[in-house]
């Protein structure tokens, strides 16, 4: 005998994979007691302790009150970067009123960082403008020339 039987088919038009899904549950997926607790509150914070600056921070820190004070007592100033040697990065001020300092620095990366926090207008060359606004004196004179203007001559050689 064969079998006469007809599958099931959905009454209201649902497809047979919809008819065979398991019922969504209407329970809410978290435990009852855990809907009724207000959220903790979250421990206040401690206020962070402010990071200390950096060996390096400090240095151009330091350096940038050195060029702020130059700037100060000489109308402003202008300043040129230039590597000197292994460890060493001169920064050459010249004033508004033409005088002029050198401050030494560790890196360039220092210089720049300490001429920036203290506004100092950085030129790329000791060359032409500044250079002119260069003032020396006669003790400047006596030292590039030595003996030839009069000026302190080279020491003599120590005796072997």
């Amino acid at each position: 005998m064969a079998d006469t039987t007809q599958p099931e088919t959905p009454e209201s038009g649902e497809s047979a994979a919809q008819s065979s899904a398991p019922e969504a549950s209407s329970k809410p997926s978290e435990k009852p007691s855990e809907l009724s607790k207000p959220p903790k509150p979250s421990k206040p914070s401690k206020p962070s302790k402010p990071s200390k600056p950096s060996k390096d921070e400090k240095r151009a820190e330091r350096l940038a009150r050195q060029i702020t004070a130059f700037a100060g007592s000489h109308g402003g100033a202008e300043g040129q970067i230039a590597h000197i040697g292994r460890g060493a990065v001169r920064i050459a001020l010249v004033g508004a009123d033409g005088e002029w300092g050198v401050l030494v620095a560790p890196s360039r990366d220092g210089a720049r960082r300490a001429a920036e926090l203290a506004g100092l207008t950085l030129q790329d060359d000791f060359d032409g403008e500044l250079a002119a606004k260069v003032r020396t004196g006669p003790y400047e004179w006596t030292r590039m020339a030595g003996i030839q203007l009069g000026g302190p001559g080279n020491p003599p050689a120590a005796a072997s």
